[in-house]
């Protein structure tokens, strides 16, 4: 078997692709979901991201790896933090947890996409007040991106 035999239909360019961060820190009060506020793209193949949304171009559906990470600005331990990726509005996967110290939420997964279906972040905390999500070492901490990964 040589080697193209064995890489066969994979690779392409990965687009649309793109990637945000936050260029501020966002409070979020306890027992409500909120959108995240992803406003400084890294950057954007086809101009298809804004308003903290990415919506797929026509023509460019299939399926996309999205992915998601932001800080929980407290060094207060509670017992509930989520970081939802909705499709249309709607959740689609959603990675919930416990907060200790500072803590980094990660999450990631594939999802199917159609031409203007809509992509967005949600996070939710149960901290007893309100929290920001950080957007420290220069908005490195805090992003959203996704790739199309195929058809």
């Amino acid at each position: 078997m040589t080697r193209a035999n064995f890489v066969s239909g994979i690779g392409g360019d990965n687009t649309p692709a793109f990637k945000a961060n936050m260029s501020g820190a966002q409070s979020f009060s306890q027992n409500a979901s909120f959108k995240v506020d992803f406003d400084t793209e890294v950057f954007d193949t086809d101009s298809a991201f804004a308003s903290n949304t990415f919506t797929v171009p026509s023509g460019k559906a299939g399926k996309y790896f999205i992915y998601a990470m932001i800080r929980w600005n407290t060094d207060t331990d509670f017992q509930g933090m989520r970081l939802t990726v909705r499709k249309n509005g709607t959740n689609h996967f959603s990675n919930w947890g416990r907060h200790e110290y500072y803590e980094n939420q990660y999450i990631g997964g594939v999802i199917d996409l159609s031409a203007s279906d809509t992509v967005d972040v949600q996070c939710r905390q149960t901290s007893g007040g309100t929290v920001a999500v950080s957007a420290s070492d220069s908005g490195t901490v805090s992003w959203f991106g996704g790739y199309r990964i195929g058809a």
